[in-house]
């Protein structure tokens, strides 16, 4: 026998007990199962820790805390669910503010027939679905979108690849540091913030990426880089709060540095602070032998950084367990292993820059290289100090270059 289908489950809040008993009885036969609150704090703890929920039905009046508030804060706490609001009286005011805080979905007035609130759910039920369906399409078409460009940017530039690699590792671990929860934006700004960089030339990439000084006509292709890199990306989707924090990712905390007109301090996106810092630390690290020396470096500049995001990054390298650093050979390369070289064939040509994670898919490629160009040095890798490689018989297959950038 087929498991019958779950119910959608809708969550209804009312300050009587006595109303939300006969709902309860009155849903039982239905496609919905009914959840109740009788009051407003206890419906959004329920909502973020019991959910999901195809909708919220909250009484306007209610003490403490009024339906249309609790509707604007559901809003936050479950955007998905659906909000109804259901109320004795309904008057002009009362539905302006419920539409532009709450955004109510439909109202019941009081006394409400059950096959009316039933064809209200089953009306939420399909709104619902048209939504989550569009949300999927938009968020597919998102990463598929990252996941084209990156691929790209891989095949165009191992050097972008390999920085981009490492700013988004970075970024990653300060947005865990500080308990962001939404961190996408700003790891998916990290990404592609060398995605305009393939248009340089070979030449001028490795120069920015080493530190060394560009020419005059190289520092203006460098700086028509961000508009190149709006212009690209600003057709994708959803991409707004990713473009902002590239916008300003050049930005001092201070105020000082392109674009001329724009926030400073704090009103500076939180993404764009943490992406100054990460991208101005890699660059210093590419320059510098030693990482603190980097960091060191860092901290001279008087009012160009976030205090906290370097109180950060600070805590961070203090508590970070010590790299384990080895020499091997392609046969000993594992998966979750991160380069800590550059990978170059003997005539210096760049095939994997440090810092890229090796997964199989790389394994694959280094190795199928490696046939071709009959280089065999080892590689020089980061290994999980808990986790070593366990020694392979060597391979008969050739490995490639690793050769310091």
């Amino acid at each position: 026998m087929m498991p019958e289908p779950a119910k959608a489950r809708v969550l209804f809040v009312d300050d009587e007990p006595d109303l939300l008993a006969g709902i309860v009885r009155t849903m039982r036969p239905s496609a919905f199962e009914a959840k109740t609150a009788t009051d407003g704090e206890s419906a959004l703890k329920m909502l973020q820790k019991d959910g999901p929920f195809l909708a919220i039905v909250s009484d306007l009046r209610m003490p403490v805390m009024d339906g249309i508030t609790l509707l604007q804060l559901a809003r936050r706490v479950a955007p998905d669910a659906m909000r109804i609001l259901f109320t004795g009286q309904l008057d002009i005011e009362h539905a302006m503010a419920a539409v532009n805080d709450g955004a109510v979905f439909r109202f019941l007035i009081k006394p409400c027939p059950t096959i009316v609130i039933l064809s209200t759910l089953r009306a939420a039920a399909e709104q619902h679905g048209l939504i989550t369906a569009e949300r999927v399409l938009l968020e597919q078409t998102l990463r598929g979108s990252i996941q084209a460009l990156s691929d790209v940017l891989a095949l165009a530039s191992p050097m972008a690849f390999g920085r981009a690699t490492r700013l988004r590792k970075a970024v990653a671990s300060l947005a865990a540091a500080t308990g962001t929860a939404e961190s996408w934006h700003v790891e998916i700004a990290a990404m592609l913030s060398q995605i305009a960089y393939v248009t340089l030339p070979p030449a001028t990439l490795a120069k920015i990426y080493v530190g060394d000084g560009l020419s005059e006509a190289e520092q203006a292709m460098l700086d028509r880089l961000p508009a190149l890199t709006e212009q690209i990306l600003g057709r994708i989707p959803r991409l707004d709060p990713v473009l902002e924090i590239l916008r300003y990712s050049n930005k001092r905390f201070d105020g000082l540095g392109p674009p001329v007109e724009a926030p400073s301090g704090e009103d500076l996106p939180w993404g764009a602070r943490v992406l100054k810092v990460v991208l101005d630390l890699d660059a210093l690290e590419s320059e510098f032998d030693s990482p603190a020396l980097a960091f060191d470096t860092l901290l001279g500049r008087d009012g160009w950084y976030d205090p906290a995001i370097l109180k950060t990054v600070a805590d961070i390298r203090k508590h970070q367990p010590q790299s384990d650093v080895r020499e091997v050979g392609l046969s000993t390369l594992a998966p979750g292993m991160v380069l800590a070289k550059d990978v170059r064939a003997r005539n210096g040509m760049l095939y994997m820059a440090r810092g890229q994670e090796i997964t199989p898919g790389t394994l694959e490629k280094l190795r199928n290289w490696s046939m071709q160009s009959q280089d065999s040095h080892p590689l020089r890798v980061v290994v999980a100090a808990a986790n070593p490689p366990a020694e392979e018989p060597a391979s008969p297959a050739p490995e490639p270059a690793a050769e310091k950038a």
